[in-house]
């Protein structure tokens, strides 16, 4: 989450209470102030001393509830993509060791999986990838600050090396982190895994794909609780915790024991530290984001916001990355192209990997009406699943395209092996507005699952059978 002001900026710094002040005359201490060094954060900071701006970062991580804490980077780097893409594979090669015995690899003794080697390796990495950011700043000429930043007014910027936080009793007894993702390597790597699912899967996600991915993850051996909601934890003497949840179907409360409890359940933005109701920064009351513009521009001037804490915005790396380069440039009165949100590819890195870009089923029937469209669809089966006898009855192709004219593309799902590779080459014909014809004239790579995609041609209107069968 990155929140940025503009101009020339006077400097105050709180450290224990003492409070003291640099410059306060006409001129500011900085051309821009960056507060939150995640990716989205970084990237606008270096953009902007690479055009010749006086910058400064602030980045200041807040222990959980379990008192860890994390370096330079954000999100992304310390508890999201990186860690999970990493154990995610980690995962991936357990069923890859089942698999080899199907093709001749001799594989003698129990395989079984070490969480301790696992996490050091990828807690090195990632602390590698923290260092390495500290260096890029310096190498920039941009002045790093491990404090907590605050807005005093349009042009002010206070920082405080010391703050607390009241924590809600139900963190006592858990961690946080993303739902199915987790619950899929979790479960691959051999551990009992269960989900509770108050409402639906994969919100905001094309529901049918949502389906194939829990579908597919039952099969693999997460258990799921549909249509639960969780009333109470409380840790036993044994350690174990035990939880108690009310099922919204029967109204029946039920409990069970676990040895650990992690809180998926979205992630509330920190605004409130920051200053914004003195300002009057607009709002979403009921999010806590803050309310932009196309320019990335607030309701105050000279203080803009960009990535997770900006409503309406997707909450990916990629898209805080570009978007914090173009508002630097931007600032820096180099360019005035602004971040274009739709058609932003994204992957889902549970054990069947979905990916799509643009829109689901049920949004492109929403705008265009059912009549509107036409979906393209396939079931297939990745030839790496034939000789490990895996089951691909969830690997399938969907394109929603609109039914008249060029038949536009209007989204693209995909569940299967390598599903973001898959669909970060796809999401460039978006870009280029591409229809149902440029597909069918794009020569695929065979054998690949990619290729599926180009050779799709059932329709679900038709209602014909859309298994692909032969080469």
């Amino acid at each position: 989450m990155a929140a940025l002001c503009r101009g020339r900026h006077r400097w105050k710094r709180t450290h224990c209470l003492r409070v003291f002040t640099r410059n306060l005359t006409a001129k500011y201490d900085y051309d821009l102030v960056v507060i939150g060094g995640g990716s989205g954060g970084l990237a606008c900071s270096k953009e902007a001393a690479q055009l010749g701006q006086k910058v400064a970062v602030l980045d200041y991580v807040e222990p959980s509830a379990k008192g860890t804490k994390w370096g330079l980077g954000g999100t992304c780097v310390n508890v999201g993509c990186i860690p999970k893409k990493l154990m995610h594979q980690a995962a991936l090669l357990g069923t890859a060791v089942k698999d080899a015995k199907k093709y001749g690899w001799q594989i003698s003794g129990t395989v079984c999986h070490d969480w301790p080697t696992m996490a050091e390796a990828i807690q090195n990495h990632v602390r590698s990838l923290n260092w390495g950011h500290r260096v890029q700043l310096q190498d920039k000429k941009v002045k790093y600050l491990n404090i907590k930043g605050s807005l005093l007014d349009e042009h002010t910027v206070k920082g405080l090396t010391k703050a607390g936080k009241e924590i809600p009793g139900a963190m006592e007894h858990g961690i946080t982190n993303v739902a199915l993702e987790c619950a899929g390597f979790l479960t691959g790597i051999g551990l009992d895994t269960t989900v509770m699912v108050r409402s639906i899967a994969l919100r905001g996600f094309d529901q049918q794909m949502a389906g194939l991915v829990t579908d597919y993850m039952e099969a693999y051996g997460t258990k799921f609780a549909w249509k639960c909601v969780p009333k109470r934890v409380d840790k036993l003497s044994s350690g174990a915790l035990q939880v108690t949840w009310t099922n919204t179907q029967t109204g029946a409360e039920q409990k069970d024991t676990y040895d650990s409890l992690l809180w998926a359940v979205g992630r509330a933005p920190e605004t409130k530290a920051l200053g914004l109701d003195k300002l009057g920064i607009q709002l979403n009351k009921e999010t806590g984001k803050l309310i932009v513009g196309a320019d990335e521009s607030t309701s105050v001037p000279n203080i803009y916001a960009f990535g997770d804490i900006s409503e309406g915005r997707p909450e990916l790396t990629p898209t805080a990355i570009k978007a914090g380069k173009l508002l630097a440039r931007r600032l820096a009165g180099q360019s005035t192209e602004l971040m274009d949100y739709d058609n932003v590819a994204t992957t889902v890195f549970t054990p069947l990997e979905y990916g799509c870009v643009g829109l689901s089923e049920e949004e492109a029937e929403k705008r265009h009406g059912k009549d509107g469209i036409e979906i393209y669809h396939a079931f297939y089966k990745p030839l790496e699943f034939t000789v490990a006898e895996r089951d691909a009855s969830q690997c399938y192709i969907k394109v929603v395209c609109e039914r008249g004219g060029d038949q536009k593309i209007l989204g693209l799902h995909f569940t299967g092996p390598n599903a973001g590779e898959v669909t970060q080459g796809f999401a460039m014909g978006f870009q280029c507005g591409a229809t149902y014809s440029h597909l069918l004239q794009t020569v695929g790579i065979h054998p690949t699952c990619a290729e599926e995609v180009v050779k799709v041609s059932i329709t679900k209107r038709s209602g014909l059978d859309a298994t692909v069968t032969g080469c």
